[in-house]
């Protein structure tokens, strides 16, 4: 008599911040698929992940510290979004000669977002999967830093945040000082955060604060590998 059946393998969409990091952990527990990859877009000019402007070298010590194999994307800058489809179009072509018709995501409530995605991935026999959708972001973000998740903001938009916090640690501390017209997990825009530990990371990813910038409208705060 044969077992049950594996569950459908899947990629994972990494941005290197919090809710990438606890999407994988909730898609672990949940075992309803399994997760043997991370797909992460990284800006060819700068070396960094795209939008969060972490170094590629962080993204790799993240993708060594949840054991799985990591695959980039690689846009130019700026990037037009034709070009930007068209290279997610090639990472899911890969994904499909190796088994994977399954991309887990971490957003959590903006409709356009998940329509946008499913939309992309219907048409080439892909499904989205989205462990965290729907969960209330104020408790969420207490749950995260709960779990021990450590993680700290890299990129904040400073007309929804101020400047000063970039390169804060997302804890309980922030949480309280956040506006409150700022959603707690980041989710319109507001802020995005590297994550160095948490629920499935082997060890954590030593960085150390550098320098803080603005670019094209964003506040960013480098990230050094220590």
């Amino acid at each position: 008599m044969s077992g049950a059946p594996s569950p459908p393998r899947a990629w994972l969409s990494w941005s290197s911040g919090k809710d990438s990091a606890f999407a994988l952990d909730a898609a672990r527990r949940a075992g309803e698929v399994e997760v043997v990859g991370l797909l992460s877009v990284v800006s060819e000019a700068f070396g960094r992940v795209s939008m969060h402007g972490v170094r590629e070298e962080l993204l790799e010590a993240q993708a060594a510290a949840v054991g799985l194999p990591l695959v980039k994307v690689r846009i130019p800058y700026p990037c037009p979004n034709a070009t930007y489809e068209r290279a997610m179009a090639g990472a899911l072509e890969r994904a499909a000669a190796e088994g994977v018709r399954t991309v887990v995501f971490g957003d959590l409530f903006l409709e356009d977002v998940r329509a946008y995605r499913e939309e992309r991935l219907a048409p080439v026999g892909f499904r989205g999967v989205f462990p965290l959708w729907g969960r209330p972001t104020a408790p969420l973000a207490r749950a995260m830093v709960a779990a021990g998740l450590r993680a700290r903001i890299c990129c904040l938009d400073p007309r929804k945040l101020p400047r000063r916090f970039a390169g804060r640690a997302f804890d309980a501390e922030l949480l309280a000082e956040l506006p409150a017209d700022v959603d707690p997990c980041g989710e319109r825009g507001e802020f995005h955060t590297f994550v160095s530990d948490g629920p499935g990371f082997s060890r954590p990813v030593r960085a150390k604060v550098g320098e803080t910038v603005e670019r094209d409208g964003f506040v960013f705060t480098d990230l050094v590998p220590e």
